[in-house]
């Protein structure tokens, strides 16, 4: 059966920025090599949805090891992304305090179709399936130049 996407993956390069890398980092707790998303183009209340894209680049600190002389972006790192997304969207969505930290609770349905290579921007959509006061489950895709190339269900947790 094919994937209904979350979004008209055609649009995505038109979207424009909602929400900078520091406007991320002030709701979510991974700094440094793991602060993966660099900026929220979509945040709707109806229906619920956020797109935010990572820039893939050669440069990378993956990127010279996976793989040597044919860097592929790695499908974890595409999860936690996803993950991270998901997490400023339930964040600013539950109005949770700063000082929250949200944590991996799993993945289901992770399917990865296509390869991502450096020298394209990476988006990713999320659309929450349950939201409660301690927990979140999210499906999530990734888009690369209008095509699906990585989809999952996240869930996160409180801890």
């Amino acid at each position: 059966m094919p994937t209904i996407p979350l979004i008209d993956p055609l649009s995505l390069d038109s979207l424009t920025l909602v929400a900078s890398r520091e406007a991320i980092l002030a709701k979510i707790k991974q700094r440094g090599r793991f602060a993966l998303l660099d900026g929220i183009v979509l945040q709707e209340q109806e229906p619920a949805r956020i797109v935010g894209y990572k820039e893939i680049r050669a440069e990378d600190w993956w990127a010279a090891d996976h793989i040597p002389g044919r860097p592929i972006f790695p499908g974890v790192l595409m999860c936690e992304a996803a993950a991270q997304l998901s997490t400023y969207d339930y964040m600013v969505r539950s109005q949770c305090p700063p000082e929250t930290f949200l944590g991996f609770g799993g993945l289901d349905e992770v399917r990865f179709r296509g390869i991502v290579e450096p020298g394209v921007r990476m988006y990713f959509a999320a659309q929450p399936i349950r939201m409660r006061s301690r927990m979140f489950t999210y499906a999530v895709q990734g888009y690369v130049r209008g095509e699906l190339v990585f989809e999952a269900q996240i869930m996160g947790v409180i801890v």
